[in-house]
C-alpha cells in the first residue's frame, strides 16, 4: 500500500515538472514561462518530496522534506515576483496578443515607484461626508 500512495505521488509530481517544462518551452514570453515555472514545478517539487517521505518514512528525511516544501513555497512567489518586476522594468516586450498591461504608464523611471490606479469609486470619506450633510426624509406611519 506504502509503493502505492509513493507511486502516486512521485508520478503526480513528475507530471507537474513535466508540464512545467513543456510551459517553458510554448509559452510565448517570460511573464507567461515565468508562471508557469513557479506554480507547475513548486507543486511537482512538493509532491515528489512528499513521495520520497512517505516512501522512507523515517522523521529526518520526512521533517527535511517539509523544511523544503516550505522554502519553496515561501520563495518562489517572491523571486517570480523580483524578476517579473525587474524584467518589465527593462522593458522586455510583451507578447504580442497581451490585451490588458496594468502597469503602463504608472512607473516612475526616477524613483522606481509605481503610482496606484484612479479608482472610479469615491473615497468613504467624500461618501460620508455627502450622506451627514444631506438630511434624511424621514416620514411617519
Amino acid at each position: 500500500m506504502k509503493d502505492v500512495v509513493t507511486g502516486i505521488f512521485l508520478l503526480a509530481g513528475s507530471l507537474f515538472i513535466l508540464l512545467s517544462a513543456i510551459g517553458v518551452l510554448r509559452m510565448p514570453d517570460l511573464f507567461t514561462r515565468m508562471s508557469a515555472t513557479t506554480k507547475a514545478s513548486t507543486l511537482g517539487i512538493g509532491l515528489v518530496l512528499i513521495g520520497t517521505a512517505i516512501h522512507w518514512m523515517d522523521l529526518g528525511i520526512a521533517s527535511r522534506a517539509i523544511a523544503i516544501i516550505l522554502f519553496l513555497f515561501l520563495t518562489a512567489p517572491v523571486a517570480a515576483h523580483i524578476i517579473g518586476r525587474a524584467a518589465y522594468f527593462d522593458r522586455v516586450p510583451l507578447w504580442e496578443k497581451t490585451h490588458i498591461d496594468e502597469l503602463k504608464g504608472r512607473y516612475d523611471e526616477k524613483s522606481h515607484t509605481l503610482t496606484a490606479p484612479k479608482s472610479p469609486v469615491p473615497s468613504r470619506k467624500k461618501a460620508f461626508k455627502k450622506s451627514a450633510t444631506e438630511a434624511p426624509e424621514r416620514g411617519g406611519i
